[in-house]
């Protein structure tokens, strides 16, 4: 018996030895890699390939770590490193074009028009552009039209009928769970907690979607309508009459130039390359570009720096992360650029929702802080609305696309209440207490009028520091921000229009503008904000194994990622806790 404890321990030990060993080794390997110069090499007469699946994010980070060095990284996948490479390629000589092959994107609209205006602007460099696509969905179509020639497969199809927003109802679940959600709120269009409330949609909220999704389709439509050389009027009968359905419908309307398959594409490209039917095509993916040393060569030794600080993700508080605000991160980078005698200026990225009231004050603060040393120029992204416009609100001056989605202005509470849950599974609760409010708020008794009022009370306190907030920030007066706000969400050219923004433009509008400010011409940017990277991290991106994968990777992958999106609305929404500054809806582009 002793001896075989005596085998099993000694398997045991050499099954623990090798997998350390492996692991060390995978380090090593890693450390050694990312120490290395292997550099993409662009060849003369190349096209660039704008594979943008993997790119989702502005800015896809500046991680370090205390105890290990090789997992100290900026990677180089964002939007803003995108647009970046497209510059560069414009002055490149050894580019020629670049190519959309069944290009996806699941990036938001802001992020597509920033792209869109870009490969515009290279376009009218005298370079080539040519897409290619199975089928198009009405996102992709509407990036991919920018293409001096579109080819749709024969028997392909495209999507093209317009803009359209889904929310989410959940009254009766809550009656068939037993689970409530008590809600107090300020704003009539603060529609957020109308699916708690309700099995159907308010006349408000109907009618400030109905305005927000046709401004975001003149926008789209109007560009289509310029880029396809086509009436407006036009553009409108197609989406309405479903009569781009087809590849041959979609010619006859003339919003693409070939149909045909993708070795006849390429061959197109080899005719604009001007290079013979058998020889390779000289291509290099954006990703790649990114890193190649053409793009590295461009970048300027100019001392003064403009820091961009990315504020991405729902505001959350804590230490926030690539896809999360918090307060701590976003401080830290505040505080770090302020101090920073190199910086001159600061750009605040925004793409966020929204979320929880005190850090979206929090923020805002330590955004007043560091106005005091150097301007604030805020760039909205795809969202700054609700939490996302209180830390945009006091900038010195707000830029934004368009098809942004803002505002939101306005305040609500949450409270689950399990008591007709806990009455059906038979726990009943009392409470003893030596004064009326000592108890506060339970989840398994009901909520009490006098606590309602109580919390009402916060939440109207809330309401009135942030159109103060905005008020100061924008020079106006209560009464004209409370006009403004209620909960009402606008879209980007609207928010320029009634004064919640001052100018249309993008990231680069914005930082232009605060190099200005402080009148410097040469510089470069700093991006912010930086986050720690643990050794959990780096070995489920590295390896991409499945045992390594995060619980949230693992689900996305079963599910897929429309279905994973409706289970994180569930999620989001049984989650909301307390005072909430977020924007409602999502909207969807198919």
């Amino acid at each position: 018996m002793q001896f075989l404890k005596n085998v099993l321990s000694t398997v045991v030990g050499l099954f623990v030895f090798c997998l350390l060993f492996f692991l060390v080794i995978v380090i090593i390997g890693v450390a050694a890699g990312s120490g290395s110069d292997d550099i993409v090499t662009v060849k003369q007469n190349s096209v660039i390939e704008l594979d943008i699946s993997e790119v989702s994010k502005d800015y896809s980070g500046r991680f370090y770590s205390d105890e290990f060095s090789f997992l100290n990284e900026t990677p180089k996948e964002g939007l803003s490193d995108v647009l970046k490479a497209i510059d560069a390629a414009k002055d490149d000589n050894k580019i020629k074009g670049i190519t959309l092959t069944n290009s996806s994107s699941t990036m938001g609209m802001a992020q597509n028009k920033a792209l869109r205006d870009r490969l515009k602007a290279f376009k009218e460099s005298g370079k080539f552009i040519v897409a290619y696509s199975d089928s198009y969905s009405q996102a992709d179509y509407y990036l991919n039209s920018i293409a001096d020639t579109i080819y749709l497969n024969p028997v392909g199809e495209m999507e093209f009928k317009g803009l359209s927003s889904e929310v989410m109802f959940f009254k009766d679940l809550q009656e068939k769970t037993g689970v409530k959600m008590e809600v107090i709120r300020h704003g009539k269009f603060k529609a957020a907690v109308e699916p708690f409330l309700s099995n159907e949609m308010s006349p408000e909220n109907r009618e400030q979607i109905s305005t927000l999704l046709n401004s975001m389709w003149n926008t789209v439509a109007t560009e289509i309508a310029e880029s396809r050389k086509i009436p407006l009027d036009s553009i409108n009968s197609i989406a309405e009459n479903l009569k781009a359905r087809t590849p041959n419908m979609a010619k006859e309307n003339n919003l693409i130039d070939k149909i045909g398959y993708i070795d006849e594409y390429r061959n197109g490209i080899r005719h604009a390359l001007e290079i013979g039917k058998n020889d390779d095509i000289n291509s290099v993916s954006i990703l790649d570009y990114v890193e190649s040393s053409a793009l590295n060569d461009l970048l300027s030794d100019a001392k003064d720096k403009i820091a961009v600080v990315y504020a991405q993700g729902e505001i959350t508080g804590g230490e926030g992360t690539l896809s999360q605000i918090g307060e701590i991160a976003m401080r830290k980078a505040l505080k770090e650029a302020s101090e920073d005698e190199d910086i001159k200026a600061i750009v605040l990225r925004v793409d966020s929702p929204g979320g929880s009231a005190l850090t979206s004050e929090l923020i805002w603060r330590d955004i007043e802080l560091a106005k005091k040393h150097k301007p604030v120029v805020v760039s909205m992204g795809n969202l700054a609305a609700s939490g996302g416009y209180y830390i945009s609100c006091n900038a010195n001056r707000i830029f934004t696309e368009p098809t942004t989605i803002t505002g939101s202005i306005g305040v609500f509470g949450v409270l689950p209440n399990f008591t007709e849950l806990s009455n059906n599974m038979g726990i009943h609760t009392e409470q003893v207490n030596t004064h009326k409010n000592a108890a506060g708020y339970s989840v398994f008794t009901p909520l009490e009028e006098n606590t309602r009022e109580i919390i009402q009370q916060s939440v109207e306190s809330v309401y009135d520091t942030f159109i103060t907030r905005v008020a100061d920030g924008r020079n106006m007066t209560k009464d004209q921000v409370d006009a403004l706000g209620q909960g009402r969400v606008w879209s980007g050219a609207d928010a320029v229009n009634n004064g919640l923004a001052d100018e249309i433009g993008g990231l680069d509008d914005a930082i232009a503008y605060a190099a200005k400010l402080v009148k410097v011409e040469n510089y470069t940017t700093e991006n912010y904000p930086e986050y720690e990277r643990n050794l959990e991290d780096f070995f489920a991106n590295a390896l991409n194994a499945p045992f390594m994968q995060t619980k949230e990777a693992f689900i996305k992958e079963e599910v897929g990622n429309e279905n994973y999106q409706v289970i994180q609305r569930l999620r989001r929404a049984s989650q909301l806790r307390g005072t909430q500054v977020i924007m409602p809806y999502e909207i969807t582009i198919r």
